[in-house]
């Protein structure tokens, strides 16, 4: 048992006082101030959530600080109070350069000296942030300000100063939600910056900018913003300056999610950096080209860069940090033998570290991927004795050490995490008591300091423990906590550095899971019937938000009696012991029915109905399995749909359901289609509300017929297009004519209802793989949604209707359906039609046809269109296989 092996941490650490401060919550802010301070490790979820910018972001408090106090003539106990407090500062002892900075402003007071009095209580402002205590960072920050603002003599060392606490200020605004605030803060440092022709600050500032702006949901501007700061540094001379502000830069992009364009800017400043034959330089790059490689999932590339940051760091705590980084990706890509080889390496760097913020994580992060090694599947026995790896009594003694150092430090935020961490590795032991213990003790610390973010992590883990010690309600309301976290967190989770985006399937998915677990089982009320369903649909906002990496969906809660009186909502949820479905029927009470299944037999056999679905498997196995799937979603409710006079389904698919056609599904004599209407939704309350208006239907017609770029010709594209224009109003660009400016010229020069794209396309889970192709280029998804929806700029009529006719999933992606969600709710479409798989010309061109005369019929539904134009092809000899029909889907508004 671990609590006897360290049984002279465990007092102490049971009677640790909830004592307060967590670190700066900012992104990649630019406070501009200190000097540089060692790296942290971004694979680290703790570091991370810390400094997204990893291994750059207190560079930048030294890049883009005002070079020196100019102007500034301070007696020499004062600069000995500064320089000290810098010094501690460097070494991530925050509390111990509080209070040296703490003298050093009550010296320049007693000496009449209001300049560098403000100087440092602008150094006060950032230690007191750092340690997460707001208040006195806010009145050392509006004292610095007073004094400064209170001398009109605006001498360049005065300005500079004042430029400074301008950037403090925002980021203290920005950490405590006041982002409008922090906007202007940074404008107005900005402004001082440019009075005095200090290019490096003006540059930090505008970076800060640009994270506000995403914050508050303004990405495009964040982007145009990060665009001109890239070709102002291009104008800028090879020097340090410039190596660091491209790496900032790039660690921005790639935080917005232009993964590419930030290796491209990080591959410059590494190159520059090899030319000025700078280490240091060189190290801190290589360890964001690393994430970066890592991020495309370039695993070689990204082990390559971290081993040759290893190579060039300069000091002990800079290497141990690209070590730890290099051994997460090993164990992630079970290099079992290389990441063992590395443990003494990184052991013996560790025990050369002093106290730090720095040592604390770089502590946690080796003792997390420890846990995880030892949990991994397929790993070399973790726990033989004649291996190097720690086991789980050397862990808790390396997690119990971080914690002491914390606590010497007065650094809560570390404390929490270290803490948090040794709760987890009782978690891990089933040793509940302890665990809770621990945990609840880092939450305390974080919830303190209002670290969101931490808080959500050890509020998930609390209830997974409370769940276990058979404590039902308290998990619940742990888990509800989490959730509700996480959601007030959403625009900052989509901004967060890419390991975080990286883990979301670890960290963030589970917890919506298991709160919808609890609250299913053992015949739920409909109290919690309705929460369930809440949590189903706020999971389906998080999986969206995490694929774009932008919190940018409008939330707009409908109820399903308001939609349509004749539609049923179906909402199947995946979980690790079964699958249970939630029915909303419209003026009726949520009903629930469940299959006891393990996940990994449900999904076996979603897997191989959509196997089944090629022409080339026999149809008793198709419909053998195509019947199991029906059993679990509609069998059991079939009673209530007749009941309710159901004319239309709409499903609110998860996981690999979404890349099903439930069309297809067959109670053994009918088909599903042949019974009702179907739709997809991502949610209810992402559902644009306008409907096809009958009489304006006018369609906007692109296509691709020849083989382009590597990709195939599509001969029926043509016949196709010229059906569609028989049966309605249609303008048509074909082949050379496809192209995007085209496109974009039509759609903001008319009204264009329907836009319709007969072209190669993919839907992936990665949206830099989801693509639509034009006569000379791939359109991204992002790139997508900003031509479709730059018609809203000339207040053009909403598209409520967008097809997608020829595009596909891609293979071996189980979430691949999630890129379809993405660009059906991205398109700012009411609806979207497009295909799960490519299917033949012909069909499609009848199906389409059979589509658009059906449509334009009153009181003809968009679903209903579409389920007489699948019916067309299903009656015909030749196209009865659902192969042929059944990849067409509705995604959105089906009325």
């Amino acid at each position: 048992m671990i609590k006897r092996i360290i049984g002279k941490f465990w007092k102490r650490l049971t009677s640790i006082p909830a004592s307060i401060g967590l670190g700066l919550l900012t992104f990649f802010v630019v406070t501009a101030v200190l000097p540089s301070i060692a790296a942290q490790p971004l694979d680290s979820k703790f570091s991370s959530l810390e400094f997204p910018l990893g291994s750059n972001s207190r560079e930048q408090v030294q890049i883009f600080a005002a070079q020196g106090d100019a102007g500034i003539s301070p007696n020499t106990q004062s600069i000995n109070f500064l320089e000290e407090g810098r010094n501690l500062y460097d070494s991530g002892r925050f509390s111990e350069a509080a209070a040296v900075w703490e003298e050093s402003v009550k010296n320049y007071e007693n000496q009449g000296d209001g300049l560098n009095q403000a100087v440092s209580l602008n150094y006060l402002s950032i230690a007191y942030q750092e340690l997460g205590q707001w208040e006195p960072a806010q009145t050392a920050i509006t004292q610095s300000l007073n004094l400064l603002n209170g001398n009109k003599q605006r001498a360049k060392g005065h300005t500079q100063v004042l430029a400074q606490a301008l950037n403090t200020q925002g980021s203290l605004l920005l950490a405590t939600g006041q982002t409008e605030a922090a906007l202007e803060s940074w404008k107005q440092a900005e402004k001082a910056y440019t009075e005095i022709g200090d290019r490096v600050g003006i540059l930090g500032s505008q970076i800060n900018q640009a994270q506000a702006l995403q914050t508050l949901g303004l990405y495009r501007r964040a982007q145009t913003t990060l665009e001109r700061i890239s070709q102002q540094l291009q104008a800028e001379p090879d020097s340090s300056i410039k190596i660091t502000g491209l790496r900032s830069l790039g660690d921005t992009l790639q935080v917005v999610g232009d993964v590419g364009k930030s290796q491209e800017v990080l591959a410059q400043s590494l190159a520059i950096a090899q030319q000025l034959d700078s280490p240091t330089e060189i190290s801190s790059t290589l360890l964001s080209l690393g994430n970066s490689y890592r991020a495309l999932q370039q695993t070689d590339k990204a082990i390559e860069s971290y081993q040759e940051a290893t190579e060039n760091a300069p000091n002990s705590l800079t290497k141990v940090e690209a070590q730890l980084n290099l051994l997460s990706l090993l164990l992630e890509t079970k290099k079992w033998a290389d990441a063992q080889s590395l443990l003494p390496q990184i052991e013996s760097q560790l025990s050369n570290i002093l106290p730090s913020r720095a040592g604390v994580y770089a502590q946690v992060n080796f003792a997390e991927s420890l846990m995880k090694w030892d949990t991994g599947s397929g790993n070399p026995n973790p726990n033989n004795a004649t291996s190097p790896i720690l086991n789980a009594q050397q862990i808790a003694k390396t997690l119990a050490k971080a914690v002491e150092q914390a606590k010497m430090l007065g650094d809560s935020k570390a404390e929490s995490y270290a803490l948090g961490q040794l709760g987890h590795l009782y978690e891990g032991s089933t040793q509940w008591k302890e665990a809770r213990s621990l945990t609840e003790q880092a939450l305390v610390l974080a919830q303190a300091s209002s670290a969101d973010y931490i808080v959500a992590r050890w509020q998930g883990q609390l209830g997974r423990i409370l769940k276990q010690e058979g404590d039902t309600f308290g998990a619940i309301s742990a888990y509800t906590e989490a959730v509700n976290t996480l959601q007030s967190l959403r625009s900052d989770l989509a901004a967060i550095n890419p390991d975080i985006q990286f883990s979301f399937n670890e960290s963030v998915e589970p917890v919506y899971r298991q709160l919808v677990s609890l609250l299913l089982q053992s015949n739920p009320s409909q109290q919690n019937l309705q929460k369930a369903r809440e949590v189903i649909e706020a999971l389906q906002v998080a999986e969206l938000d995490n694929f774009f990496r932008e919190a940018c969906l409008d939330i707009n809660r409908q109820q399903i009696d308001q939609l349509d009186p004749a539609a049923a909502v179906i909402y199947p949820i995946i979980l690790p012991d079964r699958l249970e479905v939630i029915l909303s029927l419209p003026g009726k009470p949520l009903s629930h029915y469940t299959t006891v299944l393990p996940q990994n037999e449900v999904e076996t056999i979603l897997g191989q109905f959509l196997e089944s679905l090629n022409p080339f498997f026999a149809n008793q196995d198709r419909l053998r399995l195509s019947q199991q799937v029906y059993s679990w979603l509609i069998e059991p409710t079939e009673k209530q749909l007749a009941q309710s006079e159901i004319k239309t389904l709409v499903f609110v698919l998860d996981g690999v359901l979404r890349n099903l056609p439930m069309a297809a599904l067959s109670d053994g004599k009918q088909y599903l289609v042949e019974k009702y209407s179907v739709a997809l939704a991502p949610g209810l309350q992402l559902l644009a509300t306008q409907s096809l208006q009958k009489e304006k239907i006018k369609v906007l017609t692109a296509g691709l017929s020849e083989a382009r770029q590597g990709f195939s010709a599509l001969p029926g594209v043509q016949m196709e297009v010229q059906q569609i224009s028989s049966e309605v109003p249609a303008k048509i660009f074909l082949n050379q004519e496809f192209t995007v400016a085209n496109l974009q010229k039509q759609l903001t020069a008319k009204n264009y209802p329907v836009v319709h794209l007969a072209t190669h396309g993919q839907f992936s889970s990665n949206s830099d793989e989801t693509f639509i192709l034009t006569w000379n280029e791939k359109i991204k998804v992002k790139e997508f949604e900003s031509l479709l929806r730059s018609r809203e700029q000339q207040e053009n009529v909403p598209i409520e209707l967008l097809i997608l006719s020829a595009c596909q999933t891609a293979a071996g992606d189980k979430r691949a359906a999630l890129g379809l969600a993405g660009v059906a709710v991205r398109s700012g479409a009411g609806s979207t039609l497009a295909t799960l798989w490519s299917v033949k010309d012909q069909s499609t061109a009848e199906l389409m046809s059979e589509f658009y005369r059906k449509i334009t019929q009153s009181g003809v539904s968009k679903a209903e269109a579409l389920r007489q134009a699948q019916l067309s092809l299903l009656k015909n000899p030749g196209s009865e296989h659902p192969f042929y029909w059944a990849p067409f889907i509705l995604v959105g508004n089906w009325r």
